[in-house]
């Protein structure tokens, strides 16, 4: 049985996690950082430490992480801004995803908007308030049903043809809503949520890895039963050396190529304890193992 080696979380680099090409032509290291938690409390205003999330972010890249997902209803607008106040001008090779598509009415509201003419106000919003004068990859936060996707990603077309957006990705969608609005526009990406306990994104999944569509797992830790004290993720973990955290982590990355986990923090500690999860490496029966436990 191959055992794992557990680095110290300053020894790890993302690097470790391996690597994915998003649309073919942005590389990637497959562990990345989601900047969702450097806002306030219900996803809401500003952060309680401001400069402690700007260490976050400065961290995470110094570690390798060279591929942060964020929107601009974190906050809203704080998340963005943030980042672009922590790593503007980016080091070479760093990717910064956003999405529009949900507004904000208060701690933990949110309400698709897909109007084309609020997209493209949001996509202008995000340039600015990240420096970048082209988003690598824009998502569509959420499909309005009040508005058809053709023309939400109408606008969004034209501005990647204006060269405002590079790629383009969706979130929370089934395969039936990739398929539609892949005839609109190129889909490079999808972001759903989905972990080792939270399968209902199985099939996204699979169509993702066929078709080698980036697939953005939120909320990639799983908090269930197998996570659980005495569970079987715990229990695995405690025999490496490793958390449950790192475990779950480590299961994404092994589960498809196409997949990259985006786990949040707003502390400089758990980042690298995240990080630290692309030094993790389990043998193929201790992952039946946990598989057998899930089912």
């Amino acid at each position: 049985m191959r055992m794992i080696f557990m680095a110290t979380a300053t020894e790890v680099n993302a690097k470790a996690s391996g690597t994915f090409s998003i649309g073919g032509d942005l590389v990637v290291n497959r562990l990345g950082y989601g900047a969702m938690r450097i806002t306030g409390d219900g996803i809401w205003g500003e952060p309680k430490d401001a400069a402690e999330s700007k260490r976050v972010l400065q961290r995470a890249v110094e570690l390798g992480v060279n591929f942060i997902d964020t929107a601009d209803s974190y906050g809203p607008n704080v998340s963005e801004r943030l980042i672009g106040e922590a790593l503007a001008p980016y080091a070479k090779g760093v990717v910064i995803a956003t999405k529009a598509g949900l507004t904000r009415q208060g701690p933990n509201q949110w309400l698709p908007v897909g109007r084309p003419e609020y997209l493209q106000q949001q996509v202008e919003m995000s340039l600015r308030r990240l420096k970048l004068e082209r988003i690598d990859l824009w998502q569509l936060h959420r499909i309005d049903a009040k508005v058809p996707v053709e023309e939400s990603l109408g606008i969004i077309k034209k501005l990647q043809e204006q060269g405002k957006i590079k790629h383009v990705g969706l979130s929370e969608v089934s395969v039936k809503e990739i398929e539609q609005a892949r005839k609109t526009i190129e889909i490079v990406s999808v972001q759903n949520k989905y972990n080792i306990e939270d399968r209902a994104a199985e099939d996204v999944v699979d169509y993702c890895t066929k078709h080698n569509l980036a697939f953005i797992p939120w909320f990639p830790v799983a908090a269930g039963k197998l996570a659980k004290p005495g569970g079987k993720l715990d229990e695995v973990a405690k025999r490496h050396g490793a958390t449950v955290s790192q475990l779950s982590l480590a299961w994404l990355l092994q589960r498809s190529p196409v997949i990259l986990p985006i786990p949040g923090t707003s502390s400089v500690k758990h980042v690298e304890e995240n990080i630290a999860a692309a030094g993790v490496t389990l043998s193929e029966a201790e992952w039946a193992e946990i598989e057998s436990a899930a089912k």
